[in-house]
């Protein structure tokens, strides 16, 4: 994980941190009070084509982008609370995980960073992360807003997955659109702009990304299969396994 903070030392990561913050918080501003889901808290996210894609595109990057700009975007679209600093957290691992998993999710993954528009590993490895990643977001702001006592656990953190995962879904096609330019005209793909050998090699990303996977997982379907747990073991209890996988990353 210390690539994430490794890359504040390349100034077109930088530049591409405060770009991707602004389109994304502009998009939430834009949008922040069209489609209401609970007022003040989530909304129908037209900014959601945007996580995988940053993620895919601009690796950390696009993660540290992701949480600026939600946090931008909770301020000038006047639904700042103490929820928002869960709020970036959360869309920071809308970014994070799609570059990071997007090797590691064996065997379901391409074995380099590239996206191939005709390799089924691509569609299968960006579908899963999409829904992975939306899982863990949700997860860490649901966790946060229900000890808050404003929405509870089990509503919001079904909300916020398929939320983010619908607009993922719908944003493969920006990808598609994107990436031959970003990659082959603009040289702004992450891989080309910073040294991947800095990436952490050897069984510990793959157990982590699965390590993810299974907290994910837990916290959104644990409190079905398992009705008598409370929160605080299923969505503190998720959190903490998808930070201990995120750190093996």
């Amino acid at each position: 994980m210390y690539n994430v903070f490794l890359m504040w030392k390349n100034t077109r990561m930088i530049v591409l941190v405060a770009v991707c913050a602004a389109i994304y918080a502009a998009t939430l501003i834009a949008f922040k009070t069209a489609i209401p889901l609970i007022p003040g808290i989530t909304e129908v996210r037209v900014a959601g084509v945007f996580p995988p894609v940053f993620g895919i595109l601009f690796g950390p990057a696009g993660a540290w982008g992701l949480g600026f700009g939600n946090l931008i975007g909770d301020i000038f679209g006047g639904t700042l609370t103490p929820s928002s600093i869960a709020g970036f957290f959360g869309n920071f691992l809308l970014g994070y995980l799609p570059y990071t998993m997007w090797v590691n999710l064996v065997p379901f993954t391409e074995k380099t960073y590239e996206w191939k528009v005709k390799s089924w590993r691509s569609w299968t490895g960006y579908i899963l992360i999409t829904v992975i990643s939306s899982a863990a977001c949700a997860i860490v702001i649901s966790a946060v807003v229900d000890a808050l006592g404003v929405v509870p656990y089990a509503v919001l953190s079904k909300i916020i997955t398929l939320n983010d995962t619908i607009g993922g879904m719908v944003g493969v096609i920006l990808l598609i659109a994107v990436y031959d330019v970003i990659k082959g005209q603009l040289n702004l793909f992450w891989p080309d702009v910073v040294n991947t050998e800095e990436m952490r090699k050897g069984i510990a990303p793959p157990l982590g990304a699965w390590i993810v996977t299974l907290g994910a997982t837990a916290g959104i379907v644990g409190g079905m299969l398992f009705p008598g747990l409370s929160v605080n073991v299923i969505g503190w209890g998720s959190i903490a396994v998808i930070i201990a996988g995120c750190l093996l990353l």
